[in-house]
């Protein structure tokens, strides 16, 4: 019940879609990543025995449990100290040290959070958790979408149905054909999206790792960074700013608009085929498609997937126009916008959804698209009038455009006309076996290809 006093529906209507999300980019997540993050850097400075105190293997136990037990009381207590410093990294250095006061471990608190900027833990939690977020939630559930449309792709290779080209009749293609186009097109994208890494930086202030030399002189402060965010799985950037550029970031969110904008597409084109009755929706006992209408069966999941799409991409360029632009070495502008990401992959994976459950509950209306294509031979004319430029017949296409072009051509009036034609029987006999329902190319096996 506490779902509908949620501002955004994306933590109240559609939460059960998008609570999947939480943990990469709630306020919690965040914080707990930070942790992680400050953690994971005292280890790696006492591992490499920069700092000057000894760390047994019961003590990093100790410390590595802090971050893997790390519960909401804590990032509750988290925002306390946050309300006193108005910080909300040094709110996390503070509370680390408590940890070790807690744990006998108060030598260590001098090294908590040393060389590194606020922009450093942040932009390594940032990709923690972006890079998390696409191998645990966005790849998969694109990838659901991706193999449904692979077995519509199959299961429908050879239902021919008749093609529209600036909404007229046209040359016939297959439904699993026009599936296949689809899961072509995403997976182009997503294979691409796949490569990326998330960059990530950890050189201080302004990015010269300035306190670093001075504390520490003898060390090769730019591979040793390197080396720590890469044993993170992350991607170093080594020239920065005291902020990571963010171009990376908003390749991978343009990569993501692309994939949007081809679930967009293939929602919108359902839309049209179910508006033409190509398709019919299960119907499901009890649901209701208009207040007033009793008739209605509508495709909502269709255009909630649409608006979705939309919303994804309308923040996505947001942030892209956006992100790349930092006042001098360092302004805030980036901040809140970074904090709206979660709400990119929400939009983007109730798209995705909405999607699924729409086209799981298609049929094909096998009857009305059969009996369209029988009552538009006129696609036909496409094909003979290249029989006949193959014959070496001049003016194939005007002797077809005089016949076809805005008229309606019965299969007797295009048989007849083939028969008067100066061809070969072989050809003829090919053009009179024809119909809209065959004359469908290699769809059947691009589909399943």
């Amino acid at each position: 019940m506490s779902q509908i006093f949620n501002i955004s529906p994306i933590d109240g209507r559609y939460a059960k879609k998008t609570q999947i999300l939480s943990p990469y980019f709630s306020e919690y997540a965040l914080i707990k990543f930070r942790v992680i993050t400050e953690i994971k850097w005292l280890l790696f400075l006492a591992e490499k025995k920069i700092i000057n105190e000894n760390i047994s293997e019961t003590e990093k136990d100790k410390i590595n449990l802090i971050a893997e037990s790390f519960c909401k009381a804590d990032a509750l207590r988290v925002k306390e100290i946050e309300n006193e410093t108005k910080h909300d990294v040094k709110a996390v250095e503070y509370f680390l040290r408590e940890k070790l006061n807690s744990l006998n471990l108060s030598k260590l608190n001098p090294f908590v959070h040393i060389m590194l900027t606020s922009e450093d833990t942040n932009s390594i939690s940032y990709a923690l958790i972006l890079s998390g977020a696409l191998e645990d939630v966005y790849f998969k559930n694109i990838n659901n979408l991706v193999s449904m449309l692979g077995e519509l792709s199959k299961k429908y290779s050879n239902t021919a149905i008749l093609g529209h080209t600036h909404g007229q009749p046209a040359t016939p293609t297959t439904v699993g054909k026009e599936f296949k186009v689809f899961e072509y097109r995403i997976n182009n994208i997503l294979n691409t999206l796949k490569q990326i890494k998330v960059c990530a930086k950890c050189s201080g202030a302004v990015g010269n790792y300035n306190c670093h030399i001075i504390a520490y002189p003898n060390i090769d402060w730019i591979n040793l960074s390197k080396e720590f965010v890469e044993s993170l799985n992350i991607q170093y950037n080594p020239i920065t700013t005291q902020i990571e550029s963010h171009d990376v970031l908003c390749l991978i969110l343009s990569h993501i608009k692309l994939i949007n904008n081809i679930v967009k597409d293939l929602n919108s084109d359902m839309w049209l085929y179910i508006s033409r009755g190509y398709f019919y929706e299960k119907l499901k006992t009890g649901e209701v498609g208009s207040s007033v209408m009793p008739h209605k069966v509508n495709p909502i999941n269709h255009e909630n997937s649409m608006a979705n799409t939309e919303l994804s991409n309308g923040l996505i360029d947001a942030l892209v126009n956006n992100l790349q632009v930092s006042r001098m070495q360092r302004d805030l502008s980036d901040s809140s916008k970074l904090r709206n990401l979660g709400v990119i992959f929400a939009h983007s994976i109730i798209s995705i959804s909405e999607t699924l459950v729409g086209l799981n509950k298609l049929e094909v209306n096998q009857a009305l698209i059969s009996e369209e294509l029988e009552n538009n031979y006129v696609v036909l004319s496409e094909a003979v009038q290249t029989v006949l430029r193959k014959n070496g017949i001049e003016n194939a296409y005007e002797l077809l455009k005089g016949l076809s072009r805005g008229k309606e051509l019965s299969k007797q009036q295009l048989n007849d006309f083939v028969k008067s034609l100066n061809i070969p029987e072989s050809d003829k006999a090919i053009l009179t076996a024809l119909t809209p329902n065959t004359y469908i190319g290699l769809a059947k096996e691009i589909a399943e290809s």
